[in-house]
């Protein structure tokens, strides 16, 4: 990290200074006029991780108003993949604006929701028939993916799983575990939804795979009965719940029984799709073909964008019309979807993620040998997160993730929290960051946790 006295340049992209410089105190004087006129203008629910004012974003820093750069291990919650301004996206979003902003692909359809479409056939697991339809947000294309499925069986009854995370709309609310606060005083919320326990390594006493996924399935048949169920959805690696891998075995066994049961089965790769975990999507790493995928973030290098992709006879069932909206498939977010993929396959992200794991991996294990508040270190590519517990029982430590979060955030480096029990630290750095900026964004974590 560099002290210095005058503000860094706010050019994006690769000319950004890649470096932790702090110039002020966090927040500064210029992003906390931001913070007074937002408490003024803006609803008290929109929240925020950081109080400051961002100017400029590249690489693996993002720059406020007052000049501090700061190193970037949250990357918009798994968003900007291909960094904050990709030059392919960039030029491709600038072409695309001088050429029409929008006409709904619904009324008169353009090449780049099309060519969104193709590729997205072309990389989802499975070499099966597909269809793919854009919207604009991960949620929204959660509630679609369920009416796709609902619509195709002719059931009702969805099952979702502990700890999981799928959106803030009504329906996704009720799909989502987690009360606050994502659904305290939000409700009622959307009817034939169900909960089913997830595979959870770390706290599920020795349950492996195939066991775990055999108490899942009893309760669904026992509570819910398969003849009234219309899908399964799950994150293949939770989010929000607390990047849980769950163990080798319980995907599979669960695509299994939905496939025999004519239950569509759904995998969320909201946060885990592009590159992110190492593979094209987290779905791999198991061998998994899911009927369904949903996709998001990742996708567009920060511009609006999702997909519902599936099996071909599953995503024809819906009538002409049933499906769509006036932004869904933007010609700008397809324009930056179509050079985001292409970025991740010429600049080799996929396996720069995989890269970044390892250091991740490596640097975490080591920092959790010497700290037993460290209870479990676990992830994939590029999407790692640390657990912190009580060392002499166990439980789940709030207050040192909360104290190790905002001693980062003071001291230049974004860093998020998560986990239905708040006490989970999650890494998700852009796949353009270099190993130095990761490096040094991990000594200020395990400073952070000497500090507290």
């Amino acid at each position: 990290m560099t002290l210095v006295d005058t503000p860094a340049t706010t050019t994006g992209g690769p000319a950004l200074t890649q470096e932790r410089r702090l110039v002020t105190a966090i927040p500064g004087p210029r992003s906390q006029e931001l913070m007074n006129r937002k408490a003024a203008a803006v609803a008290a629910g929109v929240g925020h991780t950081l109080p400051i004012s961002v100017v400029a974003a590249g690489g693996g820093v993002v720059v406020d108003a007052d000049g501090n750069s700061l190193i970037d291990l949250g990357s918009g919650i798994a968003v900007t993949g291909v960094g904050n301004s990709a030059p392919r996206v960039v030029e491709a979003v600038s072409a695309q604006l001088n050429a029409f902003t929008h006409t709904c692909f619904t009324v008169s359809p353009y090449e780049g929701y099309v060519a969104v479409a193709e590729k997205l056939n072309e990389l989802t697991p499975g070499d099966h028939e597909k269809r793919s339809a854009l919207f604009n947000s991960g949620a929204e294309a959660v509630e679609n993916a369920i009416k796709i499925a609902r619509h195709y069986t002719k059931k009702q009854a969805v099952v979702a799983f502990d700890h999981a995370y799928h959106g803030r709309t009504n329906l996704t609310m009720g799909l989502t575990a987690k009360n606050i606060p994502y659904k305290n005083g939000f409700g009622p919320f959307a009817p034939e939804v169900y909960r089913a326990p997830l595979s959870y390594p770390f706290r599920d006493g020795g349950l492996d795979g195939r066991e775990a996924a055999a108490r899942a399935i009893t309760m669904i048949e026992k509570q819910i009965g398969a003849e009234n169920l219309a899908a399964i959805i799950i994150e293949p690696i939770q989010g929000e719940g607390g990047f849980i891998v769950p163990a080798a075995g319980f995907l599979p066994a669960l695509v299994e029984w939905a496939q025999a049961n004519d239950v569509v089965f759904i995998a969320d790769e909201v946060q885990t799709g592009f590159a992110r975990t190492g593979a094209w999507f987290a779905s791999e790493h198991e061998g998994i073909v899911p009927d369904v995928i949903v996709t998001a973030k990742g996708i567009a290098g920060g511009l609006p964008l999702s997909a519902v992709t599936g099996r071909a006879e599953i995503m024809d069932s819906a009538m002409a019309g049933g499906l769509g909206g006036t932004y869904a498939g933007s010609p700008i977010a397809c324009a930056a979807a179509l050079a985001t993929i292409e970025t991740y396959e010429q600049d080799g992200l996929v396996e720069r993620a995989k890269e970044i794991g390892s250091v991740l991996i490596g640097r975490l294990n080591a920092l959790r040998t010497a700290d037993p508040r460290i209870g479990d270190v676990r992830g994939r590519g590029a999407m790692v997160a640390i657990e912190l517990v009580d060392p002499a029982t166990g439980a789940p430590d709030a207050a040192l993730t909360n104290k190790v979060a905002k001693f980062a955030h003071e001291h230049g480096v974004i860093l998020l929290t998560c986990g239905t029990y708040g006490n989970v630290i999650r890494f998700l750095p852009p796949l353009t960051i270099s190993d130095e900026l990761l490096v040094e964004g991990l000594g200020v974590i395990a400073e952070g946790l000497k500090q507290a």
